[in-house]
């Protein structure tokens, strides 16, 4: 529950210039790439029976001192042994999100700690992680509740069922890039995006939902693109190519519906249509503060969302330890300039299909092909990345056989 102090810490927006300064400040901290973090979500299942609903009580019992306030209000929610936070998502999906490294190698070793040690709390309680980018056996139903979840609810289920879908049915994977030096985060920036098709497809793990095939490669990004495209759509696009992020990002926010609205109280449902720049116009009766910008950034969900530094949302949860796969291909595109422009090029005539990608995943022969392409960059600058050789050599054999799959496609 949000409280007095909440509300009221930060400073009040007064103008729309005070709040184009504050987003100008945050949106990109410059710096040399040097960090890369990740988070994984999963869906949570019984091991006996995956189709079988798991409560939020199951979840408290095997989390313990680990849980989310969300889950528990009297939790101490202390993060993992390897510094990751465990968070749940409102169909009860289980995310761990992990401190930046500097190297990855050092990164994958406390991701897989922190799983490892998650695998061991839930199988005490005879829980399973899923392997899939939406839960390939339950309906959409809810697991955590609170005012946000609800005011979210009420917003999508005018756009229709995507919604509950997204909420309660996805996980996904997200890496976060440093944005770069001042005169690289154009190029970061696009680049990220760029490759995200091509990426989205290559790695596309959710083609099954509630029991039944849907007909997409990815239905959980077919969920996302669904839901609002106020809130979900890509921030640049090709046809945008040459616009400043940090104008087309302040855009984006003001241009946004409030998602929710928060108050004292349990009914935090935002008024239907109102922007953040309406707010900043008068259209609500007390005047938005920075807290509130923040907040409504945190319910903006593009497939690149600038948060300092770049997170790519747009790759779906992977079975096992394949999360390492996606991961090794950004790192490695992303680790020098002259790969981030050989990316971009090499996606760039598939940079707008993300339903595409999302539908037919490596089915589609222009998106198989700029997948093989990246995958081939991806493969050459591995080195860079300094991993040790059994995880280097493993993680080169998983991104052969996903090239072969790519090839294949294309022929």
């Amino acid at each position: 529950m949000v409280t007095s102090s909440e509300l009221d810490h930060s400073a009040i927006l007064r103008e729309s210039a005070a709040a184009v300064r504050h987003l100008a400040r945050i949106c990109f901290k410059t710096g040399p790439p040097t960090h890369t973090g990740v988070e994984l979500e999963w869906t949570v299942h019984d091991a006996a029976d995956p189709a079988r609903p798991v409560d939020a009580t199951r979840l408290r019992a095997a989390l313990g001192r680990h849980s989310p306030a969300t889950l528990d209000a009297t939790s101490p929610a202390e993060p993992l042994r390897h510094g990751g936070t465990v968070t749940l998502e409102p169909g009860g999906q289980l995310e761990i999100s992990t401190p930046p490294r500097p190297s990855v190698a050092a990164l994958i070793r406390a991701t897989e700690a922190d799983i490892a040690q998650v695998t061991d709390l839930l199988a005490a309680t005879g829980l399973i992680l899923g392997s899939s980018g939406i839960d390939p056996h339950r309906r959409p139903r809810p697991v955590v509740e609170n005012p946000r979840y609800r005011a979210m609810r009420a917003a999508f289920d005018r756009h229709g069922p995507a919604g509950r879908t997204m909420m309660y049915s996805t996980a996904g994977l997200q890496i976060c890039l440093d944005a770069g030096e001042p005169d690289q985060v154009a190029d970061r920036w696009a680049a990220a995006h760029a490759v995200g098709p091509p990426l989205l497809a290559a790695f596309a793990s959710a083609p099954r939902h509630a029991g039944r095939g849907t007909g997409w490669a990815s239905a959980r990004m077919a969920a996302w693109l669904a839901i609002d495209p106020a809130r979900t759509r890509p921030v640049w696009s090709p046809s945008r190519a040459e616009g400043d992020p940090t104008d087309a990002w302040i855009s984006y926010v003001l241009a946004a519906p409030l998602l929710c609205l928060r108050r004292h109280g349990a009914d935090w449902n935002a008024p239907p249509g109102v922007t953040f720049a309406d707010w900043l116009d008068g259209a609500l009766p007390r005047p938005p503060t920075t807290d509130d910008l923040d907040y409504h950034v945190s319910t903006l969900f593009p497939p690149v969302r600038p948060r300092g530094y770049l997170e790519l949302r747009y790759l779906d949860a992977q079975p096992d330890r394949g999360w390492r796969l996606p991961l090794a291909v950004l790192t490695a595109l992303f680790a020098d300039p002259g790969t981030v422009r050989e990316a971009y090029t090499i996606a760039m005539p598939v940079a707008h299909r993300w339903s595409a990608a999302a539908r037919h995943g490596l089915a589609d022969p222009a998106l198989a092909a700029a997948a093989a392409a990246l995958l081939d960059l991806a493969l050459s600058a591995m080195p860079r990345l300094e991993l040790p050789a059994s995880t280097h050599d493993e993680i080169r054999r998983g991104l052969r056989q996903r090239r072969a799959a790519a090839e294949r496609r294309d022929q």
